[in-house]
């Protein structure tokens, strides 16, 4: 498990191994083969890092109200990439996404289109985002307006206002970007589009209870 999962967190370690067995082993024990074995990973430590009075993002149920972000990853031959996320702030699960090697504004109104159709929001869903000028471009602000989405951006240098996604950018970098090479956009595309799969269907996610966003959301269907 450690080699198949090797960002896998203590917590994560215990549920896939008792996911499935009668009798559960204590966390206590499992976490002591661990230290012994030499598999932990060391953390920095945190420190003293005065914040803001955070504008924290609550969402009761899905479509109530999504989060965009973009992140970059380099490539061999095409060089730095970027990819926009966009994710519901209920259910976590990512609804839309793109991959480019460019960060115009074009490339995160497609991932906003995406996320659209495969969801089909109501009117007056939130769309938070950071300051940047792809989100507050005309371009991307028509897209979200024709919509009928309304946009919040969060207090500049506050990126923890919009911790959803930038959680979720960290955990697709320790679990997929940064575990091996890519030599190309179309590559790193194939790899990020297995993931997103595997996320949203598969992966236990802490905050639900150890369950995948698609199987957690099923409580809200009619």
């Amino acid at each position: 498990m450690i080699n198949a999962h090797p960002y896998y967190g203590i917590r994560r370690i215990v549920w896939a191994i008792n996911l499935k067995r009668a009798q559960k082993i204590n966390w206590k024990a499992i976490y002591r083969i661990i230290r012994v074995k030499n598999w932990t990973m060391n953390k920095r430590p945190a420190g003293m890092r005065p914040r803001v009075r955070g504008w924290v993002s609550r969402a009761q149920t899905p479509n109530e109200r999504w989060a965009i972000d973009t992140t970059h990853f380099s490539t061999e031959r095409d060089g730095w990439c970027h990819l926009t996320a966009v994710i519901d702030c209920c259910d976590r699960m990512i609804v839309g996404w793109r991959a480019s090697s460019s960060g115009k504004a074009k490339v995160a109104c497609g991932a906003l289109e995406d996320a659209l159709i495969n969801r089909k929001p109501p009117q007056g869903m939130f769309l938070r985002s950071d300051n940047g000028l792809v989100f507050a471009s005309r371009l991307f602000q028509r897209t979200a307006r024709r919509a009928g989405v309304r946009q919040q951006f969060i207090t500049p240098y506050t990126p923890e206002q919009n911790g959803i996604i930038e959680r979720w950018f960290r955990s697709l970098k320790e679990e997929c970007l940064w575990l091996r090479s890519f030599s190309t956009l179309a590559e790193a595309q194939n790899a990020i589009g297995d993931y997103i799969e595997k996320y949203n269907n598969q992966r236990p996610h802490q905050a639900l209870g150890m369950k995948p966003p698609a199987l957690w959301s099923q409580k809200f269907a009619a």
